[in-house]
């Protein structure tokens, strides 16, 4: 008698354990489920949340069906609990178990911030403050604060970011970006400074980055670069002012107004290349490293002198009297679709 009812307990807590392990494991088949979604959610993982938290707020926003599986899940594997912080997005036909692989692996969501060839710092301050996926710190800041932030006090900002497409995260500020395009610039400049060519007008890594940034206003046809680095480094070189439009529009600031008149190249500011000799105080815009490349490494030849064609190229000349030819035909005479380059603002050599 008694051994028959130690069989049948035996039996009933097999049993009991049978179907415990096959509801725990079917329970577990939930986190290789798909969710539904009809656009992609965004999910924070805040600092220091505890993986239980997540779980339940997973839950509490639909992403999944129950938490219980996926804190049992990280009773079980103690290693899976240690998720990052950040945004995630989560899309139509994620498993629990992708949406637990991002937040392992730290894959957060990103956006992208551009900051373009011949920007100048202004319309880069402008771009940031655009964007309402950044933290904004700097937004009441003056240009000098941010530099010094920098660790570049008392350096002007002008020029020294470079332009590139910058990937960020919610949690990144202006700022962050800010300091990886000033750490970028500074690498680069470096890099092509050291390749440089022999017996250029330049005392330093900064002149070369103000010529680069004129010859990023000049022209935004590429193989243009080189033949504008070598008009102005000729000139430089023979002691001729470089009398190059973009320099006198940037002196102008707010009063440019899509034309410069007879009156702007004669006012003197520290910026009209028409009234001072040599380089301006400081760059102008933001070079690419083909500018910058092309600032160092200027095209031999015997010209002087280039005017817009009115095609977005320029004609180059060697001497003022078939410059003066080339404006005549070029500036005098202009064709119903002249353009003066690819990009918006008036450029020459006059």
């Amino acid at each position: 008698m008694l051994k028959s009812i130690l069989i049948a307990l035996v039996c009933t807590v097999a049993l009991a354990m049978s179907g415990s392990a096959l509801w725990l494991w079917q329970g577990l088949q939930t986190l290789d489920a798909p969710v539904s979604l009809d656009e992609p959610v965004l999910f924070d993982v805040p600092q220091g949340a505890a993986f239980s938290q997540i779980a339940r707020k997973l839950e509490r926003l639909g992403l999944i069906e129950r938490s219980l599986w996926l804190r049992i899940h990280g009773r079980l594997f103690p290693a899976q609990t240690r998720i990052k912080a950040g945004e995630y997005e989560f899309t139509d036909g994620m498993t629990t178990s992708d949406m637990l692989s991002a937040m392992l692996e730290g894959d957060t969501k990103s956006w992208s911030m551009q900051f373009i060839e011949g920007w100048t710092f202004k319309e880069v301050r402008a771009a940031l403050a655009a964007s309402d996926r950044l933290e904004h710190v700097t937004t009441n800041w003056s240009d000098e604060q941010i530099m010094e932030a920098l660790g570049a006090a008392g350096e002007h900002p002008e020029g020294r970011f470079f332009p590139d497409t910058y990937l960020f995260s919610s949690r990144d500020s202006d700022l962050d970006l800010l300091r990886r395009a000033f750490e970028t610039m500074n690498e680069v400049l470096a890099e092509e400074w050291e390749q440089r060519e022999a017996d250029l007008p330049y005392d330093s890594p900064y002149e070369a980055l103000i010529m680069a940034s004129i010859v990023e206003r000049e022209t935004g046809v590429p193989r243009e670069r080189g033949q504008i680095a070598g008009v102005f480094v000729r000139r430089l070189q023979k002691g001729m002012r470089l009398q190059t439009d973009p320099t006198v529009i940037y002196g102008m600031g707010d009063n440019y107004n899509g034309r410069i008149r007879s009156r702007d190249l004669r006012r003197y500011t520290p910026y009209n290349t028409y009234r001072i000799d040599g380089l301006p105080p400081t760059p102008i815009a933001m070079p690419g490293r083909e500018a910058i490349h092309a600032a160092l490494h200027p095209e031999n030849g015997g010209s002087l002198y280039f005017v817009a064609r009115g095609d977005g190229t320029h004609k180059f000349s060697a001497s003022l009297a078939e410059h003066q030819r080339a404006v005549r035909q070029y500036q005098l005479n202009r064709r119903a679709d002249y353009r003066s380059s690819p990009s918006p603002q008036q450029s020459g050599t006059q």
